[in-house]
């Protein structure tokens, strides 16, 4: 059995996903902000499983956030078998008038958290000759998001990045696994806004069934895998849809109630 690190492990996928683990009998670095969440889990998963579990509150978007990270595992003496670049944060509304503070720090904690997380610890893998990467990413990463902008483009992000480095980790023993789902049941929609956009109240899939499928895929070895049938249809659709009709398309669902219908 080995070690898994989840980051964003107080919520949502990110604590089933680490159920998960558990229940495979593999260790745990929980990694959010929220200590007392995370103590809270951590005591339910050492006492349902048997595993052990390392609660560290980090808050991945601050400066020097990662660093601390990385360094208190190293210090725990735990190699990372299984990185689960799962946490994120998103906003909703015209870029103009978002608060700049909280655009930068999306744009540290979906992006620059991911990319420095994955290089930390993808040369000792490497060196071992196995290890599994599961990078959370969107199906909103495969189109532009106007009133989303910095987050459809921060998952834009993480889906090529964990594309490529797929690619590039043939033969090695080390697989990248890039999961897409579209809108979840997970306290995302509250905090960034969109909960009560069109888009929330199409289709909205459990973080329970996400984390399951994504967990399927990552231990599959799967490059790529988007979530639900639904899901997949409309990213197949937007290889072929003019981009002029994407963009308006995603608006008219993102598009806060406070711009009407008009803009």
């Amino acid at each position: 059995m080995g070690i898994a690190l989840v980051t964003g492990a107080s919520s949502g996928i990110g604590k089933e996903l680490a159920r998960l683990f558990a229940r495979d009998g593999h260790g745990v670095v929980l990694v959010a902000r929220r200590r007392e969440r995370l103590d809270e889990l951590a005591r339910e998963l050492e006492s349902k499983h048997g595993v052990k579990a390392w609660p560290i509150a980090c808050d991945l978007a601050a400066t020097d956030g990662v660093e601390r990270l990385v360094g208190d595992i190293g210090s725990l003496g735990l190699g990372v078998d299984y990185l689960v670049n799962n946490a994120g944060v998103g906003t909703t509304g015209a870029f103009a008038e978002s608060n700049p503070a909280a655009e930068v720090a999306m744009a540290e904690l979906n992006v620059t958290a991911v990319v420095r997380l994955t290089r930390a610890f993808l040369p000792a893998m490497l060196a071992r000759g196995q290890g599994r990467v599961l990078n959370v990413g969107s199906t909103a990463g495969f189109q532009p998001g106007p009133y989303m902008a910095t987050y459809y483009a921060s998952k834009a992000f993480v889906n090529h990045f964990s594309e490529a480095l797929a690619y590039e980790l043939r033969g090695s023993g080390v697989t990248v696994t890039l999961y897409c789902p579209g809108p979840t049941q997970t306290e995302f929609g509250d905090v960034s806004g969109v909960g009560q956009s069109k888009l929330f109240r199409l289709q909205v899939a459990t973080a329970e069934s996400v984390a399951l499928a994504a967990y399927r895929a990552l231990m599959a070895g799967r490059v790529l895998a988007v979530h639900g049938f639904l899901n997949r249809v409309g990213v197949a659709l937007l290889r072929v849809s003019p981009r002029a009709w994407v963009r308006a398309v995603v608006a008219s669902l993102n598009r806060p109630a406070a711009h009407g219908s008009g803009r």
